[in-house]
């Protein structure tokens, strides 16, 4: 099986009233965890990667590593750029062989939006590929993503109609309340996503995938432990994991994840040299790391997005 797009699996999410997981990957370790819980779960995936990710580890290397995993496990997965900042970038990945890109031009004015996203989108069309692109802004720190809160904007129903038609784009990122990064919100401050928003979009576009960024819930078990051996991780809300599931069943097809991954590699690979503090084979370590992975991505699939057995 070779690389696919997203648009059979959202159809059947959508249909299903579940989400496809984007788990962010980096490296060897962090893919093989996401695809060998995949593989347990019979589960579809999208493993996405953000500019850092693609500077840090090389496109040419991302790239195998994650065609590795298809022919590994015969799963559907998509290989998807997440937040392009330009047309440039986007083309970069598709000729790279990407299946899947987002074009992030949110910051422009909603007219630029729509002129930049759609120059993407007949690009990628031409050459299968298919196009996610966003309406509204979220809060949060995570790689080349930056917006201070008073920046943030909610998506505004009035415009996904001519936004997604101008443009032709296979799916649509919103701005619901969720937030980039691990330090979403402080202790004692209650996280509140804007179902009502997402239920007009829902209505608006009948059938329309829609995708929900800053998704992760920071695993304060992951967390405890990295401030044990050493951290200084303040403590962090994430989004309630019941929100999730419930947004999954509504419109939202894609749930992308990162930092509850971060989170999970190192307080794994802390723990691990708290107590062998003489080793020194990175296999050891990083072998922790991918298990601990392999185990937060099995439960996302299974409580949280409901795509076990859908691949």
């Amino acid at each position: 099986m070779a690389l696919v797009t997203s648009k059979e699996m959202f159809a059947k999410a959508y249909a299903g009233g579940y989400a496809i997981g984007a788990f962010n990957v980096n490296n060897m370790e962090t893919i093989q965890g996401i695809v060998e819980a995949g593989k347990e779960c019979n589960s579809p995936l999208i493993l996405q990667v953000s500019a850092g990710a693609r500077k840090y580890a090389n496109p040419v290397y991302l790239k195998h590593l994650v065609e590795a995993a298809v022919e590994d496990t015969g799963l559907p997965i998509v290989m998807h750029l997440d937040h392009g900042a330009s047309y440039e970038m986007c083309k970069d990945a598709i000729d790279g062989g990407f299946t899947s890109v987002m074009i992030d031009a949110s910051h422009h004015s909603f007219a630029e939006n729509i002129e930049i996203t759609k120059k993407v989108v007949e690009y990628a069309h031409a050459r299968g590929v298919v196009v996610e692109a966003e309406l509204g802004q979220l809060a949060g720190i995570e790689d080349a993503v930056n917006v201070k809160a008073e920046d943030a904007s909610f998506t505004q129903p009035d415009e996904v109609c001519e936004f997604t038609e101008k443009t032709g784009i296979d799916s649509l990122a919103i701005a619901i309340g969720t937030s980039h990064g691990a330090y979403k919100f402080k202790p004692g401050q209650k996280p509140q996503l804007r179902f009502d928003i997402l239920e007009e979009v829902g209505k608006r576009l009948p059938g329309f995938p829609i995708v929900l960024h800053g998704a992760s819930s920071v695993p304060q078990d992951r967390v405890a432990v990295i401030n044990q051996f050493g951290g200084a991780m303040p403590d962090a809300i994430g989004i309630p994991e019941e929100m999730l599931r419930k947004a999954a069943s509504m419109a939202v097809c894609k749930i992308n994840i990162d930092s509850d991954l971060r989170v999970a590699f190192t307080a794994a690979i802390r723990k691990h040299f708290a107590e062998n503090p003489s080793h020194f084979d990175p296999r050891q370590y990083l072998g922790d790391a991918r298990a601990a992975v392999k185990e937060i991505v099995k439960h996302k699939i299974c409580d949280v997005l409901g795509s076990n057995g859908k691949a």
